[in-house]
């Protein structure tokens, strides 16, 4: 889970659109679901993020996004 507390930033799940993220907004993120979360390319980006008890819901830390994919957001 994500909790979004300051600046702007993104979330995109593996085949999916990007979701813009702020202050406030919270992302349940399922076990084992690729996904990026950072800041955006205007901005700073400062979150919580809270690993729920459950099984096999160990974090993997997979490629970095490419710059490409990245410049492409507001």
């Amino acid at each position: 889970m994500l909790i979004a507390i300051g600046g702007r930033g993104y979330y995109q799940e593996w085949g999916k659109k990007p979701i813009e993220i702020n202050p406030g907004d919270i992302i349940n993120i399922p076990a084992n679901v690729k996904h990026w979360h950072g800041a955006a390319k205007d901005s700073w980006f400062s979150h919580l993020a809270i690993e729920i008890e459950g099984v096999q819901t160990e974090n993997v830390w997979l490629e970095e996004v490419s710059d490409e994919d990245y410049n492409k957001l507001k």
